[in-house]
């Protein structure tokens, strides 16, 4: 242990369902919250927007910090197995305020991703169904993506089960989706059946030259939202055979099938558009919205177009229901601990889940998604640019965590020095430099579509989330129990408690 605090009482578990996942359903889990197709179809024509052809090479250079965070987050799993992840452990760290403000963090992400899911959901279903002029329809969409997060939620407190056995499937048709088109884009080019706008992919596509320092920040921070959801792996971790071991391994795995994905995507649609200004070229505006749809029609005729549709909604409809799942055990942890008013620790007797913590944070993101929504699309599509501000502040907060907290173990080794001390070093002060370089990045009123008193929407929307915690910390400290704030119920030497069961 890295701090002497004196030790709380020590029992098994939060009364979760434990022993419910395998290693290949807990990166299942990893993979759906990311949701790859999804996350390709919003970011990566603004990729290709801020550095051209160097999108692949993006890919790789965000996935390096991601990895080492992952190392983090494993040293940490295996020492504390706590679904609270970086709300446990930064409290064990560094004491119950930044731990709180850390939790908050992930809180934040969850509720901003879940509003934008849910919309790109729905409509991406609508338009598998040939129901487009529906998809416009703003009443139909936003009353679809609602009626999403209802069901997802409500998945979500049936049980990890259920929800496993639904993310297997989910999952293989994102991926076989994904996989079967970019090969048949690239066999396409290489034997010059692409068409004239076709160029010849080159290794210089994953090396990030001539870029300027903001341009890469940018595309970084957009990565970070494309990579964000691998952390659901630690967050289940309770609920996962060999608890302390194999819940960080799949945080690696996940991350190591994400990056060979991105870079084969990013690749055939690179080869196979060009970078044209008119057409499918990836220069042509009218693109920047979505270029997974490239795959499509173009690639391999009307089903593939079909599929590709049904792929992306299907994988914002996975994220909906696995974005969820840690962040309702995250409460949980909270609660557990005193952080939170106690009924967030409640586990429901039949399906062992938070089910109260999930339906509170279904409700925050239907609440966030009507809001934003009615008020302005632009207002939702800037909300989701300044998601990577939340995730990078609290994957540094955890990487930061995970040095300090083994600092006394660090030169017993050279295992420890370097996955618990070096590694997760470099990934914390590359996630502070994106939060930071982004956070000034952002400010400009020309950053995304919509600005308030000359400072962008997005920088608004990202920092003012995360200040909003501090009101909340703060009531949270003034009206309820003063045992966590004094490092009474949770420090370095506590172990996992459990909370009543209604």
């Amino acid at each position: 242990m890295a701090i002497s605090d004196p030790p709380v009482f020590e029992v098994p578990d939060k009364g979760l369902r434990s022993g419910s996942l395998g290693l290949v359903g807990n990166v299942v889990i990893g993979l759906s919250a990311v949701a790859p197709a999804y996350s390709l179809a919003a970011t990566l024509g603004f990729v290709v927007a801020a550095v051209h052809e160097k999108a692949p090479a993006m890919f790789i250079l965000a996935f390096i910090p991601m990895l080492l965070i992952a190392f983090a987050y494993r040293e940490l799993g295996e020492d504390t197995p706590d679904c609270g992840t970086t709300f446990t452990w930064g409290t064990k760290a560094f004491g119950p305020w930044i731990g709180w403000i850390g939790g908050w963090g992930l809180a934040v992400s969850a509720i901003i991703v879940l509003a934008n899911v849910a919309e790109i959901a729905g409509v991406y279903l609508l338009r598998f169904l040939g129901l487009d002029s529906w998809a416009e329809n703003i009443w139909i969409k936003v009353g679809l993506g609602c009626i999403l997060i209802v069901m997802m939620t409500w998945v979500s407190i049936r049980g990890i089960l259920i929800s496993e056995r639904m993310q297997n499937v989910l999952i293989v048709v994102q991926f076989g989706v994904l996989i079967v088109a970019s090969v048949i884009a690239l066999f396409k080019v290489g034997f010059d059946k692409a068409g004239p706008q076709a160029i010849n992919p080159s290794l210089s596509w994953i090396w990030p030259s001539g870029l300027t320092a903001s341009s890469i920040a940018e595309a970084v921070i957009l990565c970070i939202f494309i990579y964000w959801g691998w952390d659901a792996c630690l967050a289940v971790g309770e609920e996962t055979k060999d608890s302390a071991k194999t819940p960080g391994r799949a945080a690696v795995i996940t991350t190591i099938i994400l990056v060979c994905t991105y870079v084969l995507v990013a690749y055939a649609i690179q080869s196979f558009a060009g970078f044209g200004e008119e057409g499918i070229g990836l220069n042509n505006p009218d693109n920047a919205d979505d270029v997974l749809t490239i795959l499509g029609d173009p690639v391999a005729g009307s089903i593939m177009a079909s599929l590709l549709l049904l792929t992306v909604s299907v994988s914002a409809l996975s994220s909906t229901q696995s974005t969820i799942l840690p962040t309702a055990r995250g409460t949980l942890s909270m609660a557990v601990y005193g952080a939170i008013p106690k009924r967030f620790s409640k586990v429901h007797p039949r399906y062992m889940t938070p089910a109260f913590g999930t339906a509170v944070m279904g409700a925050s993101a239907l609440m966030f998604y009507l809001v934003l929504s009615l008020v302005s699309e632009d207002t939702l599509g800037d909300s989701i640019s300044s998601l990577g501000l939340a995730v990078a502040f609290y994957y540094g907060i955890t990487a930061y965590a995970c040095v300090w907290y083994f600092r006394r173990t660090l030169f017993t080794s050279a295992r420890n020095l370097f996955f618990r001390g070096v590694f997760p070093l470099i990934g914390a002060l590359a996630m502070t430099w994106a939060f930071f370089q982004s956070a000034i990045d952002m400010y400009a009123t020309d950053y995304g579509s919509t600005s308030i008193a000359g400072v962008g929407g997005v920088f608004i929307m990202g920092v003012g989330m995360l200040v909003l915690g501090i009101p909340l910390m703060l009531l949270c400290f003034a009206f309820g129990p003063k045992d966590f704030w004094k490092g009474k119920t949770l420090n370095a030497n506590t172990e996992v408690k459990v909370p009543d069961v209604y």
